[in-house]
């Protein structure tokens, strides 16, 4: 399905009211919250009773004093009003607190949901939306639904019945009252449905033309190093004032109209307080109504207007939700294309690795194959040095492990085995439940990500259950001791979002932390000491000795210094192996492509 359908619906769609979708996010995210919605529901009738009852207690009031009560009579019907109005308003404060309860719960219930799916969800659909419109749609849409699962359904009908109530009452009056205002009320609904329907499309376009605008932002803001380098910022200045003029444009066609939305009510009830007023007088000198009554009338009349205009925006409110629902029931639709395996048993300590014919190209071109019959295979414990041109294949093939995508022909297997045994042992990862693999497989990128958390937080990626006591051990293991004891709160230090309050050594060091915490048997390193100063290239020489004791890795190396540790060399050349076999065997052998990479220098070699 086009990425655009997840920025853009037609007007069409927009109109439809997903009744199924509706009802299958309600039945699935209200259930949980069953009691809560029933209480809702209880007190928004109980909340239209007292706004019914209480108007007919200041009537008989009126009409008591006409009649010359006594007193008494008067104070009791006064304090039965105020208790009433007193007792109605703890209710409309009840019924605000449950309902946005019930908002947050079950919004947040969804927005884990949609992000937990989104995750799980294979990296071709990642490489294919962007953060941006993923971020629209887990939490911009379920905002969108925060009034649509709290009160919005419940409150539709219960301002419906209060209408319904309303009218009854006014027919009971005299008839030919109910039958006016009812006439009024009605006209006054269509004539701003009508309206409505005129006015959603266009505040729709507007939120499109946002979007697109909060989207140039995060362009910009992103990109400010290279705009500013390359002396750009005048034409993004330019695009930005043609953004903003484009929205302006849109907003003022999308006001024009509400103007009118928000003027037709005076108008509507100016004709029904018009109307209340030649009924009233009339059928009060024909003493068929008394001064009660005529009071009756008005206050009924003024209660109907929240109602009536409350369910023209809860209708509107329902039509632009559809909107969203669609959304994020087409995201929630989106499945995986890799299927989680059944399971299988890990070995403890280094784990083998067997390519046996890999083949691979990416779902969305697949005439261009990222990686063409590979095969090599890795004894426990021993360093594989994998080289390559940037392009070649390398980080595929790392990802291919880690099942980020899955071969499109050939296996990979790991296990512990002897070669000499006919590789027993092994299994394919495909077997493998993804967790089980990932929690076994180490990474350390040239790209470490932090986050705004604790150095705690940060290095066990948010496990509580791990000890603080093996958390400073493995620091002291990767160098980092005395760094966490000279930070102000220790391991309860706040780190800045991304790392920038840390020096790139220290940031890998920490994501060294990480891997010495899971205790993978195998670990991939991308290595990167290449842009570190002496001291810290140091640090991260000897965390790679202890990262490497014991364990299978491989290594994407960009320089000299940690291929020496390597046992096998491995260079792909535009996906296919080039060269492959002993470190010691190619570095010895003139003739060997390794051995002519070391004679002119790595780096540029690899460039």
């Amino acid at each position: 399905m086009p990425r655009t359908f997840l920025i853009r619906i037609s007007m069409q769609e927009k109109s439809k009211l997903p009744t199924k979708q509706y009802q299958a996010l309600l039945v699935e995210y209200l259930t949980p919250l069953k009691s809560q919605v029933i209480l809702l529901a209880l007190l928004l009738l109980i909340n239209i009773g007292l706004q019914l009852i209480n108007p007919l207690i200041v009537g008989a009031y009126l009409d008591a004093v006409e009649a010359g009560s006594s007193l008494d009579v008067l104070i009791r019907a006064a304090a039965v009003f105020m208790g009433i109005a007193i007792v109605a308003q703890v209710f409309r404060i009840t019924v605000t607190y449950v309902g946005e309860n019930i908002a947050w719960t079950s919004t947040n219930n969804l927005r884990s949901d949609l992000a937990l799916h989104c995750l799980k969800l294979d990296m071709s659909f990642h490489k294919q939306y962007k953060p941006g419109e993923l971020i629209e749609r887990v939490d911009g849409d379920v905002t969108q639904l925060a009034n649509f699962f709290s009160q919005l359904v419940i409150r539709l009908g219960a301002n419906l019945l209060l209408v319904i109530g309303v009218l009854i009452l006014l027919g009971l009056q005299d008839w030919r009252l109910g039958i006016s205002i009812t006439a009024v009320a009605v006209v006054g609904m269509v004539a701003l449905n009508w309206l409505n329907k005129r006015s959603v499309p266009r505040w729709q376009v507007v939120r499109e033309v946002e979007a697109k605008l909060f989207g140039f932002l995060e362009e910009w803001l992103n990109g400010t190093e290279e705009i500013r380098s390359s002396g750009a910022e005048s034409f993004i200045l330019l695009r930005l004032y043609q953004a903003m003029r484009t929205r302006w444009h849109k907003v003022i066609r999308a006001m024009r109209i509400q103007v009118l939305v928000s003027d037709l009510p005076l108008g509507v009830f100016a004709l029904a307080y018009v109307a209340a007023h030649i009924l009233g007088a009339s059928l009060y000198r024909d003493g068929v109504l008394t001064i009660g009554g005529i009071y009756l009338i008005f206050y009924y009349i003024d209660l109907m207007k929240g109602p009536l205009w409350e369910i023209l925006r809860q209708v509107e409110d329902l039509q632009r939700a559809s909107a969203s629902i669609n959304r994020v029931t087409e995201l929630r639709g989106i499945k995986p294309t890799i299927q989680d395996g059944t399971g299988a048993s890990f070995p403890k300590g280094p784990l083998a690795v067997v390519f046996s014919d890999v083949a691979f190209h990416y779902e969305d071109d697949p005439g261009t194959d990222v990686l063409k019959h590979v095969d090599f295979s890795l004894k426990p414990g021993e360093v594989l040095g994998l080289l390559g041109r940037t392009g070649s294949g390398k980080t595929t093939l790392t990802k291919l492990l880690f099942r980020f995508h899955d071969v499109t022909s050939g296996s990979i297997k790991l296990g512990s085995y002897s070669f000499e045994n006919d590789k027993a042992g092994l299994f394919d990862i495909r077997l493998a439940k993804e967790a089980d693999l990932r929690r076994h497989i180490g990474m350390v990128t040239q790209e470490v990500q932090l986050f705004n958390a604790t150095v705690r937080q940060n290095v066990t990626l948010f496990d509580d259950l791990i000890p603080d006591e093996r958390i400073l051990q493995a620091l002291k293991e990767v160098g980092l001791g005395s760094w966490v004891n000279e930070l102000p709160q220790g391991l309860d230090t706040v780190l800045e979002a991304g790392g920038s309050d840390l020096s790139a050594g220290q940031a890998q060091l920490l994501a060294f932390t990480r891997v010495f915490l899971d205790d993978p048997g195998l670990v991939i390193l991308d290595e990167a000491s290449s842009r570190l100063d002496p001291a810290t290239e140091r640090l991260i020489e000897q965390a790679v000795d202890r990262l490497f004791a014991n364990r299978t890795a491989i290594v994407i190396a960009h320089h000299l210094g940690t291929i020496q540790r390597a046992d096998e060399i491995l260079i792909l050349d535009s996906g296919h192996i080039a060269e492959y076999g002993a470190r010691q065997e190619l570095a010895r052998n003139p003739d060997s492509l390794f051995s002519r990479l070391l004679k002119t220098g790595m780096e540029e070699a690899m460039a």
